[in-house]
This record gives structure tokens, sequence and C-alpha cells, in this order.
């Protein structure tokens, strides 16, 4: 994959950290990221600029006024439309948050990416407001449902729905996130949803957007960026998050986030200086 080259103008801000969901306010001058895909939703809107990015076969343009809803495990990139860059905000949301109030309903898709829909932005809006504070538990959980029902209205039904053993998926994603630093394996996942692990696989990406294995590592990903954020050497924090090595954590990152994590870690302490 080609290395990304950043101007020293880009930067990324996080905020307050919440355990429900990443928020993130970034600016590029030109190329942001190159190809990648992530587990959770990425929801949000351009602030200013042109911010284009290649998403089911097509190059999008996000203008401000609209909304984007990128599909987990949708592989996309991001790069400035016209030469002033472009400034967005953006959420991260798990699938299995949005689920809490979809009750076992496929997700919601959106299949340009796009939407001119006034439902979703004020939905949204409400989630990208006040940056730099912390929403209250109960603020934000009225907030992820309202996001919810608006995206699955938005979306519409979907053809082929079918039953799914929600439970079941549920009980094995829990053991995912208690199994973080060991290897586990499809046939304990299945054992622990009380379906054959075909079924299993059917149904875990239905609800939650991507493959269990896919789910662990971006687990394993997201506790990487926790600790190299706090301060741990990369090395340290891809051993802690069960990662074989640095490079092995590397290669992840970049399939994930479209840009390596040392690149991550420069634009966080460009905002911060």
């Amino acid at each position: 994959m080609a290395t990304i080259r950043h101007s020293s103008r880009d930067w990324v801000m996080r905020a307050p950290p919440s355990s429900r969901m990443e928020r993130i306010e970034a600016y590029f001058s030109g190329r942001g990221y190159d190809f990648h895909r992530h587990d959770t939703y990425a929801i949000g809107r351009t602030l200013a600029g042109v911010q284009s990015f290649h998403y089911r076969g097509a190059l999008r343009h996000s203008l401000p006024g609209g909304s984007m809803v990128l599909h987990p495990d949708e592989l996309h990139d991001g790069q400035a439309g016209d030469r002033d860059g472009f400034h967005y905000r953006m959420i991260y949301v798990q699938p299995a948050l949005l689920q809490q109030a979809l009750g076992g309903r496929a997700l919601p898709y959106i299949d340009t990416g796009l939407s001119q829909d006034p439902r979703l932005f004020r939905t949204i809006d409400a989630l990208l407001r006040g940056m730099d504070r912390h929403l209250d538990n109960l603020e934000e959980d009225d907030a992820l449902y309202d996001l919810a029902q608006a995206m699955s209205a938005v979306a519409g039904a979907r053809r082929g729905r079918r039953s799914f053993d929600f439970a079941g998926a549920e009980r094995a994603r829990e053991l995912i996130l208690a199994s973080l630093e060991r290897t586990v394996t499809l046939d304990e996942l299945a054992a622990a949803s009380g379906n054959d692990r075909w079924s299993l696989s059917r149904d875990f990406r239905a609800l939650y957007g991507t493959s269990p294995y896919r789910y662990l590592t971006m687990r394993r990903l997201e506790l990487v960026r926790k600790l190299a954020a706090g301060g741990i050497e990369l090395a340290s924090a891809a051993a802690t998050a069960g990662f074989s090595d640095q490079s092995h954590m590397t290669r992840h990152f970049v399939r994930a986030y479209g840009l390596p994590p040392g690149a991550w870690l420069r634009m966080l302490r460009a905002r911060t200086r």
C-alpha cells in the first residue's frame, strides 16, 4: 500500500472519550487516507470544502448541508475535492449499539453513503454538537436511539429480510469482548451462541456488519489506539492488545483506518500543540 504524505496543516481532534462511540473533527488539505474499511458505521457531515471518497464503485462528493452514512466493512478512501481542502466531523458507532434500538432488525443501508434527508441531518446534529465536552449518558443514549430510527426510516426495508437469532449472536459478541488477549475459535463462539458455526456467521454479519474475526481484530485495534494515545509505545500496545508483534498490528491498522499508526499519532499531536 502506498505511503500517504500529509501536510503539516492536517489535523485530527478527538472529542472527550465515550464508552459508546468515537467522535472526531478533522481537516485535510489533500489526500486524507487510503482505501480502508472499519467495522463501525462512519456517520457525519462535511463542514467546509468538498470531501470526496470512493464508495461502492463510484466517486462520491460530500458537501456542507448533507449527511454521510458509510456502512460497516465497506471499502472507502478520502481526499479533498478541490484545492481548499475539507473540514468535517464524524461519529464512529458500533452496530451493536444501534442494535439495542433496532431490536435485532437487519442493519440500515444507505446505498450511496450520502443523504439529504432532514431527519438524518437533525439526529446527527445532536451527536456532533459540543465536540469539546462530554455528552451526558442519557443525552447520548437518546441521541443514538433517534439516530438508529432515522437511519432505518431513511434506508427503508431491505429485500430478503429474514429472522435472526439476536440473543445468540450477542452471546458470541460478549465472548469476543472477553477474549481480546487470547485465541478464540468459531466453534467456541458457536457453542456460546447455541447455533451452528455458519448460522452464527450469517447472523453476526447481518446484525453487526462484519465477521466475528474482523470484530475481534477491530476491538484489539481500538485498545491499541487507546494505549498509544495515552503514551504507551506502539510495540507494547500491540502486545497488550493480543497482536503477535508491532508489524502485525500495523498491517491491520492501515487496512482499518487508511494510514499507519505513527501518522495517526502525529496528527493527533498536531492539534494539541
